[in-house]
């Protein structure tokens, strides 16, 4: 398939644009994004990854997030236990604890090898409790959103030829029948 790289970035950007409004992200929390350039390129996930539809993803999704003044996460494949790369000053902020890998297109994912090269101070982290998640292809990033994980039916469903699937946050409602969850008027 012969990409339009153009496009691509367009549902990218809208994808994330959207989710990020829906969620509510305030300044400095975390979005984690799990790609398949692959199924973007309408082939079976792990099997025909490319560098320049990852670029054009990645560079929508920063646009999207720095505009916001999110942090992003990138999820790599699970032959790296689907470990993510943020940026430093994200891990540092969250007290991330860092472990020693450099994905690549092979071990990692298209999208991860990017984000090493195209991150300031990229940092390769192993798991993240992310405030909103945005999946591309099917990739499964459920392991690294917070609880309690809230579907957001998008107006962008592809990006290429992958379903997109995307979910926010919101705390855990707890206490029992006399438990208000809204501050009620004053009376």
């Amino acid at each position: 398939m012969d990409a339009d790289l153009a496009e691509i970035g367009r549902q990218a950007a809208a994808a994330a644009d959207e989710l990020l409004a829906v969620a509510g992200l305030k300044p400095g929390q975390i979005m984690v994004v799990g790609c398949s350039t692959s199924e973007v390129r309408g082939a079976k996930i792990g099997s025909f990854g490319s560098t320049e539809v990852a670029a054009a993803i990645l560079d929508a999704l920063l646009a999207s997030c720095r505009a916001q003044g999110v942090h992003l996460a990138v999820q790599c494949c699970e032959h790296l236990n689907r470990a993510l790369v943020v940026e430093r000053p994200a891990a540092e902020s969250y007290g991330l604890e860092e472990v020693g890998v450099v994905p690549v297109p092979k071990a990692g994912g298209a999208l991860a090898a990017r984000a090493m090269r195209a991150f300031a101070a990229p940092a390769v982290v192993e798991t993240i409790q992310a405030h909103a998640a945005l999946d591309i292809g099917a990739t499964l990033i459920g392991m690294h959103v917070k609880r309690v994980a809230v579907p957001v039916r998008l107006a962008t469903k592809f990006v290429g030829q992958a379903p997109v699937t995307a979910a926010r946050t919101r705390p855990r409602l707890i206490g029992g029948a006399r438990a208000v969850y809204e501050l009620p008027p004053c009376t």
